[in-house]
């Protein structure tokens, strides 16, 4: 019961953080949160702490953790989650590879 609530509580905090984001990347993350939490669990605390320590900067805080939990976020993602990440990023320098490492 009690982890039913904490999962609730934690994808109300992300959706709060998501204003202005598309909705299909939404669902995509709300998806992924759904087969992981205690990933996104873990992510969310260190980025609380990287927030703390460089003044509330969102994007150097994500630049910062997020790299390091790549390979599992990349597992925990559905095969059409990947390709549609990967039609996303289609214009984009570094493109990523099917295996989720960016291509330089």
């Amino acid at each position: 019961m009690l982890g039913k609530v904490k999962n609730f509580a934690l994808k109300k905090l992300i959706d709060s953080q998501m204003k202005g984001v598309p909705e299909d990347q939404k669902q995509m993350i709300m998806e992924m949160l759904d087969k992981d939490p205690k990933l996104f669990e873990k992510i969310a605390k260190e980025m609380q702490a990287e927030l703390k320590l460089n003044g509330n900067n969102q994007t150097a805080a994500a630049m910062k953790v997020l790299p390091k939990y790549q390979k599992e976020i990349m597992a925990v993602m559905s095969p059409e989650m990947k390709e549609k990440l990967m039609q996303m990023h289609a214009g984009a320098v570094g493109r990523f590879n099917p295996d989720g490492s960016i291509r330089k």
